[in-house]
C-alpha cells in the first residue's frame, strides 16, 4: 500500500507502509503506462515508441487512489490520466531489487520426509504446485509410482514445460552400453558433476525415470552445488574468487559432433548473485592459464570435488522402478555409485527458461 507521495521536479517520490521510500523518474513511469494508449493487453507489449518520449515530460498531478492500492497520474503529453497499481511499484522499487535471495537447503539426512511425491498428486492443481515448489526451494524431487514406461516422463515434462532436444534426442531411454561416447552408459561409479557443459545453454531440468532394477548398487547421488559455494565463498574466498572467475571450457566428441561452451564453474548474475553451477570433471577440454594461476585452478576444483563427494552433502537413494527422479541441473550435480547387474532408464531434459516460467505462472517465483 502507498501512504504518501510527493512530486519532485525529474521523479515521484513514493512512500510505502513501513515507511520504504523509493524515487521512481518520471521518464520510467511514463514508460511502463499500461493504459489503452500505450499498452496492448492483448499481446502483453508496448505500443509507445520509448525512443520518442520527451526526456522533460513532468507530472502535473498525481493522487492516491482505491486506499493506497493505486495511484493516477496526470502527465504533462497525455489527454487522459495512467493509474499504477501499488504492488507494481512495490515489486520494481529498488529496496525490493536489493534484497537477496534466500536460499533454501536441505540436510540430506531429513530430505526423505519433504521430497517424496506421488504422481497422481504432482498431476493435479494442488499437488502440482506443492510439488513446483519443493523443486524450486530445494532442486530436486521424486515421484513416486509412475508407469515404468517413457510416456510418464513426457507427462510430467508436458507439464512443466516442453522436452527439450540434444545430440541425445528428445525423450530416451537407456542402459549401460560401452559403444556410447559418453561416460553415464557404463556401470561404473559416476561422480557428482552437471550436464553439458559442452553447451551454451545447459538443461535446466533433468528427469531420470527408473523403469526396471535387478542390480546391487547404483544409487542416485544429489549435491546441492551451491550450499558448496555457499561453504567456500564463507571459507576461503580466494578459492571461491577462482571459480567465478576463470572460464572452462566443457566439450563432447563423438556421435558425429563436437560441442564445446566455456563459462565458470560458479556463474555469478550481474548482482554477484549465484546463477549456476557447471561443474563435470569428464567434459573439461584441455586449456592453459600461467603456470601460477593453472596451479591455483587445481587446488580449487580440488576443493570442489571433495566436498561434492563427502557424503555429509549428499543424498542418496536407490531408484526403485516407477520413481522418477528430477533435479535442476544448474544447481544440482548428480551422480550414480556403480553396479552391477541390470538397470533399464527413461528421461529427458526441458529448458531452465521453461522451468522458470512454469514457476512464475504458478507463484512460486
Amino acid at each position: 500500500m502507498i501512504k504518501e507521495i510527493k512530486i519532485l521536479p525529474k521523479e515521484l517520490k513514493v512512500i510505502f507502509n513501513g515507511k520504504k521510500i523509493d524515487k521512481f523518474p518520471n521518464i520510467w513511469l511514463r514508460d511502463h503506462a499500461k493504459d489503452e494508449e500505450n499498452w496492448d493487453n492483448r499481446s502483453n507489449q508496448r505500443k509507445i515508441f520509448t525512443a520518442k518520449l520527451n526526456p522533460n515530460l513532468y507530472i502535473k498531478k498525481a493522487e492516491i487512489r482505491n486506499q493506497g492500492k493505486t495511484i493516477e497520474v496526470f502527465w504533462s503529453d497525455m489527454k487522459n490520466s495512467v493509474k499504477y497499481p501499488s504492488s507494481f511499484l512495490f515489486q520494481n522499487s529498488l529496496f525490493q531489487k536489493l534484497q537477496k535471495k534466500k536460499l533454501n537447503f536441505l540436510q540430506p539426512a531429513k530430505a526423505n520426509k519433504k521430497i517424496f511425491f506421488k504422481f497422481d498428486d504432482v498431476l493435479s492443481e494442488k499437488g502440482f504446485k506443492k510439488f513446483l515448489k519443493t523443486l524450486h526451494n530445494f532442486g530436486f524431487s521424486v515421484i513416486k509410482n509412475c508407469n515404468k514406461d517413457i510416456n510418464s516422463v513426457e507427462k510430467i515434462a508436458k507439464k512443466i514445460g516442453y522436452v527439450r532436444h540434444s545430440i541425445f534426442g528428445g525423450l530416451w531411454k537407456f542402459q549401460s552400453n560401452e559403444t556410447m561416447a559418453d561416460s553415464a552408459y557404463t556401470q561404473n561409479e559416476l561422480r557428482p558433476h552437471t550436464d553439458s557443459t559442452y553447451s551454451n545453454d545447459a538443461p535446466g531440468l533433468q528427469l531420470l525415470l527408473c523403469c526396471h532394477y535387478n542390480a546391487k548398487g547404483g544409487e542416485s547421488i544429489m549435491v546441492d552445488g551451491f550450499k558448496i559455494a555457499e561453504k567456500i565463498k564463507k571459507e576461503n574466498k580466494d578459492i571461491y574468487d577462482l571459480l567465478t572467475s576463470i572460464e572452462v571450457t566443457g566439450q563432447y566428441i563423438g556421435d558425429g559432433v563436437i560441442l564445446e561452451s566455456k563459462r565458470p564453474i560458479l556463474r555469478l548474475n550481474s548482482k554477484k548473485e549465484l546463477l549456476q553451477v557447471s561443474f563435470n570433471n569428464y567434459d573439461r577440454a584441455p586449456f592453459r592459464l600461467h603456470n601460477k594461476k593453472m596451479l591455483k585452478f587445481y587446488e580449487a576444483i580440488k576443493k570442489f570435488d571433495l566436498l561434492a563427494n563427502n557424503k555429509q552433502y549428499q543424498w542418496r537413494h536407490i531408484l526403485k522402478p516407477g520413481e522418477l527422479l528430477i533435479f535442476n541441473n544448474w544447481r544440482i550435480l548428480h551422480g550414480r555409485g556403480s553396479f552391477k547387474g541390470s538397470r533399464k532408464m527413461a528421461g529427458c531434459y526441458i529448458n531452465k527458461e521453461d522451468f522458470d516460467s512454469c514457476c512464475r505462472v504458478n507463484g512460486v517465483l
